[in-house]
C-alpha cells in the first residue's frame, strides 16, 4: 500500500470515528426526545391535546427521519427510501392526525427512533471509541501513565484492556496492547460505522410487505406530476395569449396604421414606428421571461452549477454557491427538479426568512445528487406551512427524490434536496 493510500484510508478512519460521535450523541439525544415527545403527544390524545400536538410532532419525526436517511446515504451509501402518505395542506387537525398514524410509515418512523436510541447507539460508539482507545494505549509509555497511575493516584493500578498499568513496564505493555487497536481501528472503524447504516436501513426501510404501499406512493406522485404539467400548460397558454401574443397583436394594428399614415402624416407614423419597437422588446423580453420558466437556456447549455450559480446572481441577498458534480451532468429530467426545487427554496428564503445570506451547495456522490440550501434567517420553516414545500417534496417524490427540512424557531433554516440520478 502505497503513502498516499494509506493517509487516505487513516484520515478516512478518523473521519469515521468522528461520524460515529455524532451518530451516537444524536442517537442518545435527539432520537429519545422525539421518541418521548411522540409516545406523550399519542397518549394525549383521548383528551383532546393530542389532536394537535401530534401532527407537529410527527412531522418533526418525519424530518428527522429523512435527515438521517441523508446521511445513512452520505456517509454510509445505504439509500432509504421514503414511503409516506401524502398529507393535504388544507386538513384539519383531525384528519392530519389520523391520516398520519394510518400511515404505516409512521409506525415504522417510531421503531426506528426506539432502535436508533439504543442499538443505534452502541453501534455508532465502537466507531468513535476504538480510535480514540488506541491512541491512548500508544500513548501510555510517554509518560501518560504517571498521570493515570502514578504514586500520587492511591487507587491501585489502571486497567487498560487486560493491563494493569502500575509503572512504565506495564505502560510498555499498554503501548503494545495499544499499537493493536491502532491496526484494529484502522481495518474495523469505517467498517463499525457501516454496520450502523446498515441497521439504520433495515428498520427504517420499507419491507416487502409495503410495496403494495410503494405502487401506490408512487401513482400519487405521478398523478401530482401530471397535475403539475398540466397546470404549467394552462400558465404558459395565459401568458402568451394575455402578454406576448396581445402586444404582437398591437404591434400588427400599429404596423397597419402606420401603412396608412405614412404618406398622409409622416410624424405619427413615426410615433407609431417607435410604439411598435417597444412593443416588440417587452414581447421579446417576455418571451424570454416564458422560455426561462420553462427550461432555463443555462440549465440546457451549461449545467446544474452555472444554472444555480446564475440563480443566485438575480438575488437580493449575498449568496455563495458550492458546486462538486465529479464532472458528469444528470438527465436533463433530473436537473430541472433540482434546479426549479432550489429555485423554489431560494424564494422562500427571501421572502419568508428574513435572511441576509444564504449558502448554496451542489454535489454528487455517485448516484445520488444532493442541494442544500441554508440561511441565516428566523427559521421556522416545515413542510406544509403553506411556503411551497410540500410542493416541492410532492414534485420530487416523482423522481424517488427526498425533501429534509431543519428551520428551529430564530435559525437557521437548513433544506436539503436529494435525488437519484440513475
Amino acid at each position: 500500500m502505497n503513502s498516499g493510500r494509506f493517509r487516505t484510508r487513516a484520515w478516512g478512519t478518523v473521519v469515521a470515528a468522528g461520524r460515529g460521535f455524532v451518530l451516537a450523541v444524536v442517537a442518545m439525544t435527539v432520537s429519545v426526545l422525539f421518541f418521548c415527545l411522540s409516545l406523550v403527544s399519542i397518549a394525549l390524545i383521548p383528551v383532546g391535546v393530542g389532536i394537535v400536538t401530534t401532527p407537529y410532532v410527527l412531522t418533526g419525526v418525519r424530518s428527522w427521519a429523512n435527515w438521517r436517511r441523508v446521511l445513512a446515504a452520505e456517509w454510509g451509501g445505504q439509500r432509504i427510501p421514503p414511503a409516506y402518505r401524502p398529507v393535504r395542506e388544507d386538513a384539519n387537525p383531525w384528519e392530519r392526525t389520523f391520516g398520519m398514524l394510518r400511515d404505516p410509515a409512521t409506525w415504522r418512523d417510531l421503531r426506528w427512533l426506539a432502535v436508533d436510541m439504543t442499538a443505534g447507539s452502541v453501534t455508532a460508539l465502537p466507531a468513535a471509541v476504538l480510535p480514540f482507545y488506541a491512541l491512548e494505549g500508544l500513548l501510555m509509555p510517554t509518560g501518560l501513565w504517571w498521570l493515570v497511575a502514578g504514586p500520587h493516584v492511591d487507587h491501585g493500578p489502571y486497567w487498560y484492556g487486560f493491563v494493569p498499568v502500575q509503572g512504565q513496564n506495564t505502560a510498555f505493555a499498554a503501548g503494545a496492547l495499544g499499537a493493536v487497536l491502532v491496526v484494529a481501528a484502522y481495518a474495523l472503524t469505517p467498517r463499525l460505522l457501516h454496520a450502523h447504516f446498515r441497521l439504520t436501513r433495515a428498520v427504517l426501510a420499507p419491507s416487502r410487505g409495503e410495496l403494495a404501499e410503494r405502487v401506490r406512493v408512487l401513482t400519487e406522485t405521478r398523478r401530482d406530476a401530471v397535475d403539475v404539467s398540466a397546470a404549467e400548460l394552462r400558465r404558459i397558454e395565459r401568458d402568451l395569449h394575455d402578454g406576448a401574443q396581445a402586444r404582437l397583436v398591437a404591434m400588427g394594428m400599429d404596423l397597419g396604421t402606420v401603412e396608412a399614415l405614412l404618406d398622409k402624416d409622416p410624424e405619427q407614423a413615426k410615433r407609431l414606428l417607435a410604439h411598435a419597437r417597444q412593443s416588440s422588446a417587452e414581447a421579446l423580453t417576455e418571451l424570454r421571461d416564458l422560455v426561462r420558466g420553462i427550461h432555463p437556456p443555462v440549465l440546457a447549455e451549461r449545467g446544474l452549477g452555472d444554472a444555480v450559480r446564475a440563480l443566485a446572481l438575480r438575488l437580493p441577498v449575498a449568496t455563495e454557491v458550492t458546486v462538486d458534480l465529479g464532472g458528469r451532468r444528470a438527465d436533463a429530467p433530473v436537473e430541472s427538479a433540482v434546479y426549479f426545487a432550489v429555485s423554489e427554496v431560494l424564494t422562500n428564503a427571501v421572502k419568508h426568512s428574513g435572511a441576509d445570506r444564504i449558502w448554496i451547495d451542489l454535489h454528487r456522490t455517485g448516484d445520488v445528487l444532493r442541494a442544500t440550501v441554508t440561511d441565516n434567517g428566523k427559521g421556522g420553516a416545515r413542510i406544509g406551512a403553506g411556503t411551497g414545500l410540500a410542493g416541492i417534496e410532492r414534485r420530487l417524490g416523482t423522481f424517488d427524490g427526498v425533501l429534509a427540512v431543519s428551520s428551529p424557531a430564530g435559525g437557521p433554516t437548513l433544506v436539503t434536496v436529494e435525488i437519484p440520478c440513475a
